[in-house]
């Protein structure tokens, strides 16, 4: 059996990523649809009975900035596990809202965690598995604060300051630049109809 295609969805809180995620679904399911697999919608943290329960501890109970990325690996373990392998093993094709590149991007970029930490944490969680695919949903940390302002009640990552998303994108492009061939950076900014363009080149290229 083929197996199926990891595609993951990252970007700063507010850069829009979710508004597509349902949209860019039903584009890789009609691509797919001959096969006779499906396309599993996940997310991170979370995905799991006890993701869940950890992404409720780790969206906002305040914690030791190391406890919480060992966690963020730990619902991520549990994720590649229970739902991940299993379904690409099958042949279906996984669309996850974040992975572990929001991991370097907030935890490490953002907060501050050293790097080599996450790194052996990512070597031991997932060994060489990375997505085939990362769609990076960009824009100025002002656009995304503008639009987290007008969202629901922020949980403890969206209440922090512009200084620390600056950071968390920076990680991001930086991820991006090292690994064009696993990336597609998206500039957010664009009109709703503008990114389904783009996502639609992605789709087909895919």
């Amino acid at each position: 059996m083929v197996r199926g295609k990891f595609i993951t969805f990252e970007g700063i809180d507010g850069a829009g990523k979710t508004t597509h995620l349902g949209w860019f679904r039903e584009r890789l399911e009609a691509k797919i649809a001959s096969t006779g697999h499906s396309v599993v919608m996940t997310r991170e943290p979370g995905g799991t009975a006890l993701g869940e329960s950890l992404r409720e501890l780790l969206l906002n109970q305040p914690m030791d900035l190391e406890t919480e990325a060992l966690l963020m690996f730990a619902a991520r373990c549990e994720h590649l596990a229970q739902v991940i392998e299993p379904a690409l093993a099958r042949g279906d094709w996984v669309l996850s809202d974040r992975f572990s590149d929001a991991t370097f991007a907030y935890q490490g970029g953002g907060r501050g965690l050293p790097r080599d930490k996450l790194e052996a944490l990512e070597r031991w969680v997932q060994g060489g598995f990375q997505p085939d695919l990362t769609v990076l949903f960009d824009v100025p940390t002002s656009v995304a604060s503008e639009r987290r302002g007008a969202a629901r009640a922020p949980d403890k990552f969206e209440s922090e300051s512009d200084s620390f998303f600056g950071r968390t994108r920076a990680e991001y492009l930086r991820r991006a630049a090292e690994s064009p061939e696993r990336f597609a950076v998206i500039d957010a900014t664009q009109t709703v109809l503008d990114i389904q363009k783009k996502l639609e080149e992605v789709v087909s290229n895919i």
